[in-house]
């Protein structure tokens, strides 16, 4: 039976003292065991920070983006060892899917956010922020990776998922991890693991692993760490409520277990593809993974005239569900993940049970294939009713953390609203319905109440991931019960780890500080033209002002005449009366057409296409007889990964175009995005 270890400090080591014996869920044969003692909290976390953190800080995000794709890839091309790890969990291979895979597929998407950041080991964020009159004083904001460590608690349910979902954010941002799993679970984590740690992609102290006990570790805490908690919520506002997290004000991020719930739509009756929907949705969030998911269906609220439509219907589907052990052909459902949750359950539905009727299921038999219901950790799936949902509330108090679900009727729209309300915040809620009214109605009724909401209709029914799937860009979390964290989120999740600073000086002083040109700032004088240098070449600030053109009638009406843009101020001077202009305007893309014209250098050269535009704002009319010029400048670099098949490697040269009047005032400014060639090939 294998011992599993923890690995802190740079090396693999078991624990020490009490023993902890981890079951087969489904046949309940020992599979590995763990000790809980021998750690020295203190030294792992201050490792994290003193070795892992200053590694990652000196990377930028897009190495670190870089690296966690590396990672997604080495994993991928071993997922397939996990699979008959994460069977002895009671996971049937759809449910394995979801953590193994999804895991890994955290790992990409995370990756990818990398071009969202600069190439810089800091973010910039958002825009400069005028200070004073002549715009030589501005603020800005710079968000610097916290300089601590995320301590990770994660929950039973997820032993992959639930790691890499994490750690492929504080990654990101530059902070190091201390992963603790569940216990019951953890030797599936270890597992992969020990696969990270041999991959050698992450620098030295960058994660660290603790499957025994993890009691007291948050009495080392400092102000620098982050601490992220999945789990029920009673455990979670017990460790958010620690002295040493108020004191050193530790962020705490608590992603709880809530009382999630779905809707019926009037519309949706018997017969339409949103009824079919609803009934495959409940049934998929009951069995699959045994309903041992924190964004699982618990609540089922329906039409008061379908409830019982609903119930045969369900009832019906529910019966179909094959259980037993996950590795024999054609079992739907697995395991719960051991003795102690099957207990659990039971104990929370007889409670549910003073309230409600049980219409299917059994709470203490479950007919299994190639499985023993005395050996493993079983339950039948449980479907319960509540006719009186407003004044029968344990429903939306009790949590049966298992294959179990309540139906309860509504008499409108604004009651079902009110009804998915006394679940007092849940991670996520869905509506099953074709009216764009009723559902635009309950988004915005329930929205303060919940974290994520999917509507779900005929449009979407092929291609939507599903109520109980939390994806990686969307934020993971929800107000109240839900714990009022988040998770995940695309770049909202990176930004946890990161601490927000303003900053204020010059433009000049800011450019220099942000990588990024700030508008005022010094110009830099680049000696040739931007476009004959190279990406490695160019530096943020190089300026080149053109020569200068006057602009003619003919020119506003030659380009009517080309793009057949014949809106009456441009062409029509009788209709001017009670406009902001005074005379014939020239077209704004006009204005910028001709600022290319004057900016472009029209030899071959390194720059290779124009890429895009983007912040265009046209800030003051152009009339026939003014003359314009153009400030070009290099405003941002961006990297982009070389593919296999590149030929020409490259990046993306942003390049601020300021048009000016003869007066030397801004008439036009955009930002133009141009794919400038790289010298070297690396």
């Amino acid at each position: 039976m294998q011992l599993l270890e923890n690995y802190v400090g740079g090396r693999w080591m078991p624990g020490e003292g009490k023993e902890t014996t981890l079951v087969n869920a489904v046949h309940g044969n020992p599979v590995a065991y763990s000790r809980s003692g021998g750690v020295d909290f203190n030294a792992i976390l201050e490792y994290g920070r003193k070795t892992g953190g200053p590694a990652l800080r000196k990377m930028t995000f897009h190495e670190r983006g870089r690296m966690i794709k590396a990672l997604a890839l080495f994993l991928h091309d071993r997922k397939d060892k996990y699979y008959p790890i994460s069977y002895q969990t009671g996971a049937t291979k759809a449910d394995s899917w979801v953590d193994i895979e999804g895991g890994i597929g955290n790992l990409f998407a995370n990756a990818s956010l990398r071009r969202r950041f600069p190439d810089l080991p800091y973010h910039v964020e958002g825009e400069a922020i005028a200070s004073s009159k002549n715009g030589k004083f501005i603020g800005h904001h710079i968000m610097v990776p916290k300089q601590g460590i995320a301590i990770h608690i994660n929950a039973f349910n997820f032993p992959i998922w639930g790691m890499l979902e994490k750690i492929a954010v504080n990654l990101l941002a530059g902070v190091p991890a201390l992963v603790k799993p569940a216990t019951v679970s953890s030797y599936v984590t270890e597992a992969i693991f020990r696969d990270i740690i041999a991959s050698g992609i992450l620098p030295v102290g960058a994660v660290q692993l603790l499957v025994g006990s993890a009691h007291g570790i948050l009495d080392h805490v400092q102000s620098q760490d982050v601490v992220t908690f999945t789990g029920s919520a009673s455990t979670g506002q017990q460790l958010k409520a620690h002295p040493r997290i108020i004191s050193e004000a530790v962020p705490f991020n608590l992603e709880a277990d809530s009382l999630n719930c779905s809707i019926l739509g009037e519309d949706a009756k018997p017969g339409t593809e949103e009824f079919d929907l609803f009934i495959k949705e409940v049934r998929k969030e009951m069995t699959l993974k045994c309903g041992q998911r924190c964004t699982g269906i618990r609540r089922a609220i329906v039409p008061a005239h379908l409830l019982e439509d609903v119930q045969i219907a369900l009832s019906k589907a529910l019966a179909q569900t094959t259980i037993g052990d996950p590795q024999v052909e054609g079992v739907r459902m697995g395991a719960l993940a051991g003795k102690t949750q099957v207990a659990e359950v039971r104990s929370q539905v007889e409670k549910l049970l003073k309230e409600t009727n049980m219409v299917y299921g059994n709470l203490n038999e479950v007919t299994l294939i190639g499985a023993n219901a005395e050996q493993g950790a079983f339950l039948s799936p449980m479907l319960l009713v509540n006719e009186h949902p407003l004044s029968s509330t344990l429903v939306h108090e009790v949590e049966a953390f298992g294959p179990v679900c309540t139906l309860m009727p509504y008499a409108n729209l604004d009651e079902a609203i009110e009804i998915a309300k006394m679940g007092k915040g849940s991670l996520c809620s869905s509506i099953v319905t074709y009216d764009n009214e009723i559902a635009k109605q309950f988004v915005v009724g329930a929205a303060s109440h919940h974290g994520r909401i999917l509507v779900l209709n005929r449009e979407c029914a092929k291609e939507n991931t599903g109520h109980g799937s939390p994806l990686p860009l969307l934020t993971h979390g929800g107000p109240g019960r839900a714990g009022g964290g988040e998770e995940m989120g695309g770049m909202r999740g990176v930004l946890h780890y990161l601490q927000r600073c303003a900053i204020q000086g010059s433009p000049t002083t800011l450019t220099e500080i942000t990588s990024i040109y700030q508008y005022g700032g010094q110009y830099k004088d680049p000696g040739v033209h931007p476009f004959r240098k190279y990406f490695e070449e160019l530096t943020v600030g190089d300026t080149v002002i053109t020569h200068k053109r006057t602009i003619t009638e003919s020119d506003i009406v030659a380009f009517a005449n080309i793009s057949w843009d014949h809106f009456y101020a441009h062409t029509d001077v009788t209709s001017l009366e009670g406009t902001t202009f005074t005379q014939r305007v020239a077209h704004g893309y006009f204005v910028l057409s001709m600022a290319a014209g004057l900016f472009v250098d029209p030899g071959k050269g390194p720059v290779l296409l124009n890429y895009g535009l983007e912040e265009c704002r046209f800030t003051k009319p152009v009339y026939a007889g003014m003359t314009l010029g153009v400030r070009l400048t290099v405003k941002e670099k961006l990297p982009v990964d070389p593919k296999e098949e590149d030929v020409i490697h490259k990046g993306i040269v942003k390049f601020l175009v300021d048009v000016f009047d003869e007066t030397g005032e801004t008439v036009a400014i955009a930002t133009i995005l141009t794919m400038v060639q790289k010298r070297v090939s690396s």
